[in-house]
């Protein structure tokens, strides 16, 4: 049986996963629209991830007797100046998510419950992977600066990226 207070911290981070998802979709609608495509598609599959991340702890939930609690998802920005701003915007909000994952693993060290310990190791592993990325992405526009070419070709490579599903939903299937 899933403890109330890990419980409650899990039904708030299914709520900001899609709200991270609805973020996404809108950073991907934006590059789509200025005709970034490869940038687009990045996004794209981040508003797939984080939708699957949400439907990991969904099943996590229900597997423990829980009872997952959908609430409405707070509005997103649908303006970034370029995709600079885009992946600083997404940084801090990896950062953020992390803070929160974190928060829910206190929670269930505080409250003995091994077994959600266990089932986050892989999104700490994962936020670790989605702040390096947009790290790297920062540095790279940062190198690109106003070069047309060199952000041609970004966008370019980000087109080439293709969707996996995240492992926990993998060993379901």
């Amino acid at each position: 049986m899933l403890n109330k207070k890990v419980e409650e911290a899990i039904n708030a981070q299914i709520n900001a996963e899609f709200w991270s998802a609805y973020l996404y979709l809108s950073m991907s609608m934006h590059f789509a629209n200025k005709g970034y495509d490869g940038i687009a598609n990045w996004f794209a599959i981040q508003f797939k991830e984080e939708q699957d991340h949400a439907t990991i702890f969904m099943n996590y939930v229900n597997s423990r007797d829980g009872k997952v609690l959908l609430r409405p998802i707070d509005g997103v920005d649908t303006e970034w100046c370029c995709p600079a701003e885009a992946f600083k915007a997404t940084l801090a909000h990896e950062q953020k998510v992390t803070a929160l994952i974190n928060e829910i693993y206190a929670i269930a060290v505080e409250e003995k419950d091994y077994a959600t310990q266990n089932m986050l190791q892989w999104f700490i592993n994962e936020q670790v992977e989605e702040e390096e990325t947009a790290r790297g992405y920062i540095d790279a526009l940062e190198k690109i600066g106003d070069n047309g070419y060199g952000l041609y070709m970004f966008d370019k490579e980000l087109a080439a990226r293709a969707y996996t599903t995240p492992s926990p939903l993998a060993s379901k299937a």
